[in-house]
């Protein structure tokens, strides 16, 4: 029995048996997995467009603002996550893939392709890569400490 219990007490805050993300933690993993699914479906749009069928076109906008919605309520989700559970990272992280889409959005209206096109996978792969820091540990809800005056 003593070696689980150092094996408990080894363990870093935040981590190890029986911790659980907090509620605000599981909205942002949501919103981050939105995020990412429509990401990946934005250049399928685009393909569709490109292959002569011109609804794609639509359908690429529709989804750029859907994903323009998800990107705010994924920072709002963050600032949350930043408040209860006290990790900051993940709405830089969020504020800057949503400033990331605003200027994707306003090169593909404006038809600057030569910015739309990398911008796009570089955004692309920020959220998998973010959407996968989120799903990997867990974000507990912070442990207020005891008041012991009273």
């Amino acid at each position: 029995m003593e070696t689980l219990e150092a094996v408990d007490t080894a363990a870093p805050p935040g981590r190890g048996p029986g911790v659980r993300t907090a509620v605000s933690g599981w909205v942002l993993r949501v919103a981050a997995a939105l995020f990412l699914i429509g990401g990946y479906l934005q250049p399928v749009f685009a393909g569709v467009y490109l292959s002569g069928d011109f609804d794609g076109l639509a359908m690429h906008l529709m989804g750029a603002d859907t994903l323009s919605v998800i990107s705010i309520a994924q920072v709002g989700a963050a600032v949350a996550v930043w408040i209860r559970v006290r990790r900051a990272w993940p709405f830089w992280a969020s504020l800057a893939l949503m400033l990331g889409g605003v200027a994707q959005y306003f090169a593909g209206m404006d038809g600057a392709l030569w910015l739309h096109l990398p911008l796009g996978v570089t955004l692309i792969a920020g959220i998998t890569v973010v959407t996968a820091a989120l799903w990997m540990r867990p974000l507990p809800r912070r442990v207020k400490g005891a008041r012991t005056d009273g």
